[in-house]
């Protein structure tokens, strides 16, 4: 089996499932956010972002290929670039960190140790460019596969509360730990990316 990880770029985004490459929960603020929805031009939005995203800051995200099959992605950039993020109660999003956005592996490709080798190169390009931690808005009430990955599982994975809050705390992972995870945190990790499945839901805060 081969894998191959490579960074995401608008070549390689038609590689993710449709309800990813035209999902703009996270890019665009709430009003934009559902204008586009209903214009028919989240695509069009969802590459426009990382377009600028890449020519500003650099690599947003990474995919994971098993056998040239896309298996998986995460996608991440400083909270300035993620419109969305002032929207939630616990926000801003630490100076020092990156946040996370959203990720998931691939039903049929759970369980293999993905998410782990996902996360570890994310920590990796961070580290060489000066953040500290990633920080990801969970939701701790959190039923249903949706953007906003659940706190349980963020918390289960080495993620740590920094600001408490009863639907949507925020929390931080420092990434030199990241680089030393053991082997038992493998599949909460891969539990964590595969629980985001189902088309995405824009949702009032």
């Amino acid at each position: 089996m081969g894998r191959r990880l490579v960074p995401l770029t608008l070549d390689n985004l038609s590689d993710l499932p449709r309800r990813c490459r035209s999902c703009v929960f996270w890019e665009l603020d709430p009003v934009s956010g559902e204008a586009a929805v209903k214009a028919g031009r989240p695509e069009v939005e969802k590459e426009s972002w990382i377009s600028a995203v890449l020519l500003e800051w650099g690599s947003c995200g990474r995919v994971v290929y098993v056998d040239d099959v896309a298996a998986g992605y995460v996608l991440y950039a400083p909270p300035a670039y993620v419109p969305r993020s002032t929207a939630f109660p616990t926000s801003p999003v630490s100076p020092d960190a990156v946040q996370l956005m959203t990720a998931l592996i691939l039903p049929g490709f759970q369980g293999q140790g993905l998410g782990r080798v996902l996360v570890q190169t994310v920590a990796k390009d961070m580290l060489r460019r000066g953040f500290r931690a990633v920080e990801a808005f969970g939701d701790a009430r959190w039923k249903e596969p949706a953007c906003v990955l659940p706190a349980d599982h963020l918390l289960a994975v080495g993620f740590k509360t920094v600001r408490p809050h009863p639907a949507y705390p925020r929390l931080r992972l420092e990434l030199r730990t990241t680089l030393s995870w053991k082997e038992d945190v493998e599949l909460a990790l891969d539990r964590l990316l595969g629980a985001v499945q189902k088309e995405p839901v824009l949702r009032p805060l």
